[in-house]
């Protein structure tokens, strides 16, 4: 069978898709991946087969620009930007632009970044079987959890309730101009779409999570067709990325991280600087990205080096501790090494994804809004010195290696498209003996 997977051109996403692609294409399948100029050399790395679409629109170079300004925004800020001066522009195009592609390459079934939304109403359209995968950390529509946009806790009373419903609302209007465009699009395809049912558009074959059903919160009503898997990683398949290796002392080890899309903010970099700086006997790497001037940090403390990237895997195998963002990717990578957290979310999922190592054990977490020198350190000695944060990351440890998040996600993928395959050919006899 051949599979086409579509992701967002982003790096968060692009890891744990070309991963998932490498394994199906590991068992047999062909496999193909479409996405904007920009991602061709993610996809290569990870030794795919790729195919672009929208290089008018989005050429080599565009989608640092066109998301850079979200690097200095956080908390709620982040979905309103995205939801109304990103994402629709780029669906609109890429709604256009994937039914040549498909069409063109061969392509029989589609694996879809759950967050491109409504990209779902080109395989519709075509009558094509597709799968949504949550790259990053779901969204639940029942109301029975909080939006993952929000750090709230997992309460059951009936405020916290009304609570998550007005999340909902509040996530349904910051949408709604991306929400017009695939209405527009379907009208215009002749798609027949309830949108008063938030996810009605999402697979009814298969909605696969990453998050491994134990680092969720309890009791949300899945429908049947979602799928806990577990983390997308292989240690395999990313470009190679330099490091002074030998600058390493052999002092405990806190990697920092604050991601590669909302990583911006100045301040949060020199708030940890001036937190680790307190605390003796230790060593700190801290990966800034390319949103900020290295100047602007000012003195770097003689326990730490500051790198523009890093490779991540191979620091937390060494690492005591992770100062994180709370990106999923993150969260998990940490947690298959057995590194406990301290989380400092600031936009999109990552105030969910640190709500969630709180009430789990495995770290504490720190809102933007409240950050200062005095907070962070003292988070940070605490999670270090108290065993217990350690023993909840290691049971997360085993978890993760016993989940296999990888196979997991291909078994299902495989069975439920090898099961509509043998639908359609049942369905395709019965009308030839009509």
């Amino acid at each position: 069978m051949k599979i086409g997977f579509v992701s967002l051109p982003l790096s968060g996403h692009l890891h744990p898709m070309t991963a998932l692609a490498r394994k199906l294409k590991f068992r047999g399948h062909e496999v193909v991946f479409i996405g904007v100029p920009d991602v061709g050399p993610v996809v290569r790395a990870a030794g795919l087969d790729f195919i672009s679409y929208c290089e008018t629109e989005y050429p080599v170079g565009s989608i640092a620009e066109v998301y850079a300004p979200i690097s200095k925004l956080h908390g709620t800020e982040v979905i309103r930007y995205q939801g109304r001066k990103l994402s629709p522009p780029f669906t609109a195009v890429a709604l256009e632009s994937l039914p040549e592609k498909l069409l063109e390459s061969g392509v029989e079934a589609l694996v879809l970044d759950a967050a491109h939304l409504f990209m779902e109403l080109v395989p519709m359209r075509l009558g094509m079987p597709y799968v949504h995968i949550w790259n990053v950390l779901h969204l639940d529509f029942s109301g029975a959890s909080p939006m993952c946009f929000f750090g709230w806790p997992h309460e059951t009373s009936a405020q916290a309730m009304q609570r998550n419903v007005e999340g909902l609302q509040f996530v349904g209007e910051a949408i709604q101009p991306l929400v017009e465009v695939a209405m527009a699009h379907a009208e215009k395809v002749g798609l027949q779409v309830d949108w008063s049912v938030p996810g009605s558009t999402l697979s009814r074959l298969a909605i696969i999570s990453q998050t491994p059903k134990g680092f969720d919160f309890p009791e949300i009503p899945w429908p049947e067709n979602f799928y806990y898997a577990g983390p997308f990683h292989d240690d395999q398949g990313r470009a190679s990325v330099p490091f002074p290796w030998e600058k390493l002392t052999g002092a405990p080890l806190i990697y920092a991280s604050l991601g590669t899309l909302v990583n911006g903010l100045d301040y949060l970099y020199k708030t940890i600087l001036a937190a680790v700086e307190r605390i003796p006997n230790i060593q700190v790497v801290l990966s800034v990205g390319k949103n900020i001037d290295l100047e602007s940090l000012g003195t770097i403390p003689p326990n730490t080096i500051v790198v523009r990237s890093a490779p991540q895997i191979e620091l937390l195998k060494r690492a005591e501790l992770c100062i994180t963002h709370a990106g999923l990717n993150t969260a998990l990578e940490s947690l298959a090494q057995g590194v406990p957290m301290v989380a400092i979310p600031v936009g999109y999922d990552q105030p969910g994804v640190a709500a969630r190592i709180a009430y789990h054990g495995v770290g504490e977490f720190i809102e933007v809004e409240d950050l200062t020198v005095e907070g962070l350190s003292g988070l940070i000695e605490t999670v270090l010195k108290k065993g217990g944060y350690h023993d909840r990351a290691r049971h997360f440890q085993r978890v993760i290696a016993e989940t296999r998040g990888l196979d997991r996600a291909a078994d299902v993928i495989e069975q439920v498209f090898v099961k509509d395959r043998a639908q359609e050919a049942l369905q395709e006899d019965a009308a030839q003996r009509i």
